[in-house]
């Protein structure tokens, strides 16, 4: 039929079961489909978990975290016509098709990576959450999903700096979706916050401020500042587009044919996105991006920036050096070069770059430096610095292809 997509609809009506996924966002080389065009092998590299819900290497706190669920619907591609009108005119089948073949996947995807907090919809993240923890249940009757998280995270609040922080909570979600010509918008509808968000102020990075973790006007500050921040993303729900090139996402609700608003336009082609998204890194400070997966020997990570502010230096590291790093900052360690030597290290100019980086198959994570301690370039001095100043805005895209792709 001319006006289906594809001849198995059916198959990807439930959620991508034509695939078996290897790592977060990328399917298995064992166990996907044989594919012998270079177009089949960047379908291949979908948005969808491990089944034991391990967290791999491409990853996004229910609110944005789930935004990692997004994935678990994002693989209803559009169907034919006359199947695409019975699914958006019947709420049971949509109901019974993501009960059935998405919901198991929605704790894998909110696994797999950081999610950017912001103080608004479309403003700069000023911290990331990363989720450790999740389970989740099924009302049948009701016709709600439940998912319980918890995480670690930073953030950078005026005259405490960098925050380390912990969070849990207890979500109830109505889902639906609905099948477009050309992407398949996902919703998630915060009916309840069940319990929480329970946030914990941890490590404080600046000394003279970490009473901040006492019952005092900086610690109530801090405390109010992180707990805003997760309530607002839990309670406003979210929506997911689902393309061909990748899930593009937003807090609240989007009605076709509305796209969230990204920081770069990106043509249609034969990579997949990973990111396309705007964080502010603060002076003294380092932001971790990702992680991103390379999955075939001969692909390569797309990188895009628009800078803003001083120059920032760049460090692309594997995966399991950036955690430990990131890690012991939420702990409480000073700021330092990482144990580890990264990847490949550059300078981005305050203006637009782009970098093409051939790798080896693995999962890597970005690093963005705003400091006079890791890098080769520093923020110049100014003592407004504790309160903001000598910040650098950073748009970026992440994307992965082929080797020799022109870019």
């Amino acid at each position: 039929m001319e006006h289906c997509r594809k001849s198995t609809e059916l198959e990807r009506v439930s959620f991508g079961a034509d695939r078996l996924y290897h790592g977060p966002g990328v399917a298995s080389r064992a166990s996907a489909p044989p594919v012998s065009t270079r177009e089949q092998r960047m379908k291949a590299q979908g948005n969808a978990p491990d089944d034991d819900g391990e967290p791999g290497a491409r990853s996004r706190l229910s609110g944005t975290v789930t935004l990692r669920l997004a994935a678990a619907l994002a693989a209803v591609c559009a169907a034919c016509g006359l199947f695409r009108g019975a699914v958006n005119a019947s709420p049971g089948l949509r109901w019974w098709l993501f009960s059935n073949f998405g919901a198991g996947r929605i704790c894998p995807e909110m696994l797999k990576q950081g999610v950017g907090l912001r103080l608004s919809p479309n403003a700069p993240t000023v911290g990331r959450y990363f989720p450790t923890s999740c389970q989740h249940h099924v009302n049948e009757p009701q016709q709600t999903i439940t998912v319980q998280f918890a995480g670690t995270g930073y953030a950078w609040t005026p005259l405490a700096g960098r925050v380390g922080f912990s969070a849990e909570a207890v979500v109830e979600y109505r889902m639906d979706f609905n099948l477009t010509e050309d992407a398949t918008y996902v919703w998630a509808n915060t009916l309840r916050i069940v319990t929480g968000p329970d946030f914990k102020l941890g490590a404080v990075e600046n000394s003279v401020a970490n009473w901040a973790a006492a019952s005092t006007p900086v610690g109530y500050l801090a405390n109010l500042f992180g707990t805003q921040i997760m309530s607002s993303q839990v309670a406003s729900g979210f929506t997911v587009v689902h393309m061909e090139e990748g899930n593009e996402f937003a807090l609240g609700h989007l009605s076709p044919p509305q796209r969230p608003a990204r920081p770069f336009a990106i043509a249609p082609g034969d990579r997949v996105v990973y990111a396309n998204d705007t964080t502010e890194i603060r002076a003294e400070q380092v932001d971790f991006l990702g992680p991103f997966e390379v999955v075939e020997s001969d692909q390569a990570l797309f990188f895009r920036f628009r800078v803003q502010g001083p120059a920032v230096d760049m460090l692309l590291m594997q995966r399991g050096s950036a955690d430990l790093w990131r890690e012991g900052l939420q702990l409480g360690a000073a700021l330092a070069p990482p144990a580890q030597p990264p990847m490949a290290a550059w300078v981005a100019q305050p203006a637009e770059d782009r970098r093409r980086i051939p790798l080896p198959v693995g999962q890597y994570t970005l690093v963005i430096d705003n400091s006079t301690r890791v890098g080769t370039t520093s923020p110049p001095w100014n003592p407004l610095s504790v309160v903001g100043a000598n910040s650098a805005t950073v748009s970026y895209t992440a994307e992965l292809g082929e080797s020799d792709d022109s870019f």
